[in-house]
């Protein structure tokens, strides 16, 4: 289920179509042959920053976090940092939110970027291909520039009983 969190409705929220990304959710959890439910939660900066710093004890600002259970998961998206980023590269909100919908789907499935000598990386591109989305998140952190900078996708691995006890996954260069 994506859920909007109360106050993220601005301007550019209001034109996305809730369902269309629902089913654009549950077609990459498909293919990225993630198993049970998955919730995802558009929220702010502030959020993200809480849970990257509450999870990874990162004192700052993230793209997407995902956080495996053990049948689906739960995925949070910053809106600010996703419309900053449809801007920066020239597409719209809902494409960007869905390369962060794709990139957190495959760390639910168990891919790390950081240490699998770019099986994620392989994987994300066949399927961003697949579902017709522009650069994904590892081709844009790899190619240098502000996009490495800005890019910062992240995994926080969660202890099965509760969000409380995390172990990280994965971390872009940031």
């Amino acid at each position: 289920m994506v859920i909007f969190e109360p106050g993220i409705s601005g301007a550019s929220t209001r034109s996305l179509n809730t369902a269309q990304l629902q089913r654009f959710a549950r077609r990459a959890q498909t293919l990225a042959r993630v198993k049970g439910e998955v919730d995802i939660l558009i929220s702010s900066n502030k959020r993200l920053r809480d849970l990257n710093r509450r999870f990874r004890r990162k004192d700052k600002a993230t793209d997407v976090l995902s956080f495996p259970r053990p049948s689906g998961g739960d995925i949070a998206i910053s809106a600010q940092i996703a419309l900053e980023n449809a801007q920066r590269y020239g597409h719209t909100l809902a494409s960007e939110l869905k390369i962060l919908v794709l990139h957190g789907m495959l760390h639910l499935a168990g891919y790390d970027h950081e240490r699998d000598n770019g099986r994620m990386a392989r994987a994300e591109s066949r399927l961003r291909s697949q579902l017709k989305l522009p650069a994904s998140l590892i081709d844009r952190t790899h190619s240098g520039g502000k996009s490495q900078q800005t890019s910062r996708a992240t995994t926080a691995k969660t202890n099965a009983k509760t969000l409380r006890k995390p172990t990280p996954r994965s971390r872009s260069k940031q």
